[in-house]
């Protein structure tokens, strides 16, 4: 019984062990989280996401990711294909349009 009562920490202890977490600074930064969490981005590509959500409006993100999510529903390298439709450009008929 005594065994018990020296493995119970008090809760100043607990809360002092406590560690907390930041929020991020910048919507784009929770939005990239969303991203890597939900698509499982792998660790190495993690920077690229936060690049592509810093550099592109909101709603292009939220595209892109339902896109993928849509289109891949296979387990593996799905995240490819996220990067893939962020990079192409999707304005081709307005630069025709310029053109003429």
């Amino acid at each position: 019984m005594d065994e018990k009562k020296s493995d119970i920490t008090g809760i100043g202890d607990i809360l002092k062990s406590r560690q907390i977490k930041k929020p991020p600074a910048y919507a784009w930064q929770d939005l990239a989280l969303r991203v890597v969490k939900e698509l499982k981005i792998p660790p190495f590509k993690k920077g690229a996401v936060f690049k592509v959500c810093k550099e592109h409006p909101s709603q292009t993100i939220l595209n892109a990711m339902n896109d993928t999510k849509e289109l891949c529903k296979t387990k593996g390298a799905g995240w490819k294909y996220f990067f893939k439709i962020i990079g192409s450009p999707k304005e081709e008929g307005a630069d025709a349009q310029d053109r003429s």
